[in-house]
């Protein structure tokens, strides 16, 4: 038998409340298994049904080495019930596609449900491909948006060409400058072109020009879709 130890984060291993102190040996504070086996050497271990250390989660399958950081594991209760978990000290690759061909789908990750978080806590995150393509596809206007944040500069650098073909609305807007300069021909096209200054302001424009200079003093505020 592997019994655990410790206060235990999800106590649904007791079934309904009103079950518990009706059943032998009761606990609330760790996992019981009575079939635990553990196969190994001072080298690494397998092990099946171990209770991790904290005893709030069984473990089916263990892959174990001296260091407790480098570990997989793949749990079947508790808070982690149906996880599966790689840790490791150093390194981790995954290398996969040596006989395939261009076109196929050689590594597959899908979230049936829920998010996917990559995250470089102390580092970069590079994409690197001969083609790189970002697909959102949802409905209604909560969905299907591509959003990109950066606290310093967002750069574009040694392309050829930039193409944004929007449906509906194109908007670019900045609470400071915006420089635009084209070295041998810039063309500018328009069913109806509007210019507004500040001036407008203290005396408004034949085409209300006072509203735009309300609406873009305050762009720091406004919404991407405005």
């Amino acid at each position: 038998m592997t019994q655990g130890s410790a206060v235990n984060q999800n106590l649904d291993r007791l079934g309904d409340e009103k079950d518990i102190g009706k059943e032998p040996n009761p606990t609330i504070t760790a996992k019981k298994n009575y079939s635990a086996v553990k196969y190994g050497t001072d080298k690494g271990t397998l092990k099946f049904g171990s209770i991790h250390k904290k005893g709030d989660v069984t473990s089916g399958v263990m892959l174990d080495t001296p260091d407790g950081r480098h570990q997989f594991s793949l749990d079947i209760d508790g808070q982690r019930r149906g996880w599966t978990t790689s840790t490791s000290p150093g390194n981790f690759s995954l290398v996969a596609g040596e006989d395939n061909t261009e076109p196929q789908d050689t590594i597959f990750i899908n979230a049936v449900n829920g998010n996917i978080d990559i995250c470089a806590t102390n580092g970069k995150i590079r994409l690197q491909a001969t083609d790189i393509e970002l697909i959102a596809v949802g409905e209604g206007g909560s969905k299907g948006h591509i959003k990109c944040t950066a606290t310093e500069t967002f750069s574009v650098y040694e392309t050829k060409k930039i193409i944004l073909d929007s449906k509906s609305l194109t908007k670019i807007t900045s609470t400071g400058s915006i420089n635009i300069a084209a070295n041998t021909m810039m063309k500018i096209y328009g069913s109806l072109i509007k210019a507004v200054t500040d001036a407008s302001a203290v005396k408004n424009s034949k085409t209300n020009g006072q509203n735009d200079v309300r609406k873009n003093n305050v762009v720091a505020s406004s919404s991407a879709g405005d």
